[in-house]
Order: structure tokens, then sequence, then C-alpha cells
């Protein structure tokens, strides 16, 4: 009898490829809504779907003994969405459609080695 990982019981199911609601605005925010904030894709920074972390986002300042304030998250969330907005109002997930340029280095390498080669041949060809 073959068993697939797949198919174990065993094995919990992962949640990451759902997408995220953003958090409601908030008089007192939290990290946790921060990070919901990216998480959804509201900022602008990956896709909005569930990202696990070893240590969620403030955890070490908690562990320091100096959590962040509310009004400190408050001005994170607002400049965290206010910089997504001032380059323009694109779609969550516009770092998949976007354009890197032509590779010109990349194909010109390629068209003068070949140059390269054609002229090699051809001289030894006696041409």
């Amino acid at each position: 009898m073959e068993t697939h990982l797949a198919s174990r019981s065993d094995v919990p199911p992962t949640h990451t490829v759902k997408p995220i609601e953003p958090p409601p605005a908030s008089d007192r925010p939290t990290s946790a809504m921060l990070k919901g904030d990216i998480d959804s894709g509201r900022t602008g920074d990956k896709n909005p779907v569930f990202d696990p972390g070893l240590s969620p986002l403030g955890t070490d300042d908690e562990a320091a003994g100096t959590p962040p304030s509310p009004f400190r998250i408050m001005l994170a969330r607002y400049s965290e969405n206010l910089g997504r907005w001032a380059q323009g109002s694109r779609q969550a997930g516009a770092a998949h459609h976007k354009w890197d340029g032509f590779p010109v280095v990349f194909v010109g390498s390629i068209g003068i080695i070949a140059l390269v080669l054609i002229i090699g041949i051809w001289s030894v060809r006696g041409g």
C-alpha cells in the first residue's frame, strides 16, 4: 500500500494561498494590524496572502520591553499605505506584472559572441 504525503491525515492544511482581508481602521492599532496591512497587499509590498513568520512583527520590541505605542503603529500603517499610493494606484499584485526592460547587455553579449564565431569560422575556412 503506497501513501502519498499529500494524502496523509497528519499533515495540516496550508492556508497561505488564501487572500487576506485588510484589517479595519482603529484608534488603537496593533502590530498585528500592521502585519495584516502588509499581508493583505494593502501596502503593495507583496502578494495578498498570509505570510507566516518565525517571529511575528513586533515580537522583538515586546521582548525588549519597549512595545511600539499605538501612535507609532498608526503612523507606520499610514506611511506604508501612503508610500504605495504615492507611486500610483497599482493593483496589489502589480509586482508580478511589471516589465524590467529589455536585457540589452545579455542580448548584446550573445550577438557579439555569435559574430566572433561566424567571423572565426569564415576565416578558418579560407573565406
